[in-house]
């Protein structure tokens, strides 16, 4: 696909990112069905069920927010975000145990994240252990080296919580609440397929980060911050996000190109053939996804225009 991206994404945002995820329905009720429990378990759309979370907490829901957000993380135990926000779930219900497991599980996957660092350090402090001072001290340095930069009241307000907590003093989880919805991460995405067409590719990201925020592990997200690392030169990055989508959504026609370019790129015409297959067998009567890889496998790499 090279730079010429598709608008069947851009459409899909406009119906609303979180309402258009593959619809996995549940297995028929009991009452002499012969599925076997792992085929008639019900399963969960995990963007779907990260917006309920982010609607709950917004609620003050956090039974709820925790019992949607574990959802996520079972499915794809990889999504920071989803660690992060069933931390402050379990905050929430004064689960500081449950509550430090999520935001650790948070920061092995984001180790700069402030409010993992925030929530993991308030946590520690409301169960009297010695490692909240590691989190203060890292928040404090975080704040020192940023100065007056965009992250300044974030990273002040995060060492004040756990000073606090350190202190003895209750520190409430809803600091953290009124997350951003739906519409916002919409218009996020929006702008980030707008700054991937003008090849400003770290201000694609941070936009593209808020539309997961708000939205979740949503494939169409994933896929484009995939895109937007392999043009930055990060294959490893780009892979991994690649692979998180097409985890989601098998079928997903745009995953399963640019993961098949990749391929390309890195001189796995074998692997890229696999992916052309499948895009052969999704697309029954052929689509423009399918036709763009075929011409990376003949050409060997990015085809001339």
């Amino acid at each position: 696909m090279g730079d010429r991206l598709r608008g069947a994404l851009v459409l899909g945002a406009m119906l609303s990112l979180a309402t258009t995820g593959v619809a996995w329905s549940a297995g028929g009720g009991g009452g002499g069905g012969g599925d076997m429990p792992s085929m008639s378990a019900p399963t969960y759309d995990p963007a779907a069920e990260y917006v309920k979370g982010v609607e709950a907490l917004n609620a003050s829901k956090f039974k709820d927010a925790e019992r949607a957000l574990g959802r996520v993380v079972d499915a794809l135990p990889q999504n920071a975000e989803a660690w992060r926000l069933l931390g402050l779930a379990n905050a929430g219900q004064n689960d500081l145990k449950g509550a430090r497991r999520a935001y650790e599980k948070a920061l092995k996957l984001e180790p700069d994240s402030i409010e993992a660092r925030r929530g993991l350090g308030v946590a520690l402090g409301g169960l009297k252990d010695a490692k909240a001072q590691a989190q203060l001290d890292w928040l404090r340095a975080r704040a020192q080296a940023c100065g007056t930069c965009g992250d300044a009241p974030v990273l002040g307000a995060a060492v004040k919580a756990v000073e606090s907590a350190i202190a003895g003093a209750a520190v409430a989880a809803s600091g953290l609440l009124l997350l951003a919805g739906p519409a916002a991460g919409d218009r996020a995405y929006l702008a980030a397929v707008s700054l991937i067409n003008e090849r400003r590719y770290d201000e694609a990201l941070a936009s593209l980060a808020a539309a997961r925020e708000a939205l979740g592990p949503h494939p169409d997200i994933l896929t484009y911050q995939g895109y937007t690392w392999r043009k930055k030169g990060q294959p490893e990055q780009a892979e991994a996000y690649y692979r998180q989508a097409l985890a989601i959504a098998p079928d997903h026609r745009g995953a399963t190109e640019y993961y098949g370019e990749l391929k390309v790129e890195r001189g796995d015409l074998a692997g890229a053939r696999v992916m052309l297959a499948r895009l052969d067998r999704i697309c029954a009567f052929g689509c423009a996804e399918a036709e763009e890889l075929r011409r990376w496998i003949d050409a060997g790499r990015e085809p001339s225009s």
